[in-house]
C-alpha cells in the first residue's frame, strides 16, 4: 500500500502553488489501483501570514524558502501527509521541495490539471517530474 498526496483547492484540480493550496487530496494505492481518497486540510501561506503579520510575498530574495523559519513552516505543512510517500503539485519553491525530500516524501511537479489523472499516470509509471516548475 502507498499513499499519494496531491495539493488541491477543490479535490478536482491540482493546485499550481504548493504553499497556497488549501487541501491535500490523499489517494491510497493498493495492487496498482486507487482504493480510497480523502481530503485533508493543509496549512499554508494563508495561515502563516495571519500568524506572523506578513505574507509570502515579503520574502523573494535569493535563498527563499531555505531558512530555518521556512523549514519549520514546510514541516508544519507536511504534518498532514507524513503517512504519504509521494506529493504531487503544479509548482513549488525549492525550499519546500528540499524539506519534503528531507521527510522522505518524493515530490513530483506536473503540468497535468486533474488530480486523479496525475495519480493514474503515477501508477502507470508515466508521470514525469517537471523540475522546471520550481519557483
Amino acid at each position: 500500500m502507498q499513499k499519494i498526496a496531491v495539493v488541491s483547492d477543490d479535490g478536482q484540480l491540482i493546485s499550481q502553488h504548493f504553499g497556497r493550496a488549501l487541501y491535500y487530496q490523499v489517494f491510497t494505492i493498493e495492487d496498482g489501483k486507487i482504493t480510497q481518497t480523502e481530503m485533508r486540510d493543509k496549512k499554508g501561506h494563508h495561515q502563516f501570514a495571519s500568524q506572523d503579520g506578513h505574507g509570502h510575498e515579503d520574502h523573494h530574495e535569493a535563498g527563499h524558502g531555505m531558512d530555518a523559519e521556512s523549514k519549520d513552516k514546510h514541516f508544519q505543512m507536511a504534518e498532514a501527509i507524513r503517512d504519504c510517500q509521494v506529493l504531487i503539485a503544479g509548482g513549488m519553491g525549492m525550499g519546500a521541495r528540499t524539506h519534503m525530500n528531507a521527510l522522505n516524501i518524493q515530490v513530483i511537479m506536473t503540468e497535468i490539471f486533474r488530480t486523479e489523472d496525475a495519480v493514474q499516470r503515477w501508477i502507470a509509471g508515466t508521470l514525469v517530474d517537471r523540475t522546471n516548475r520550481n519557483h
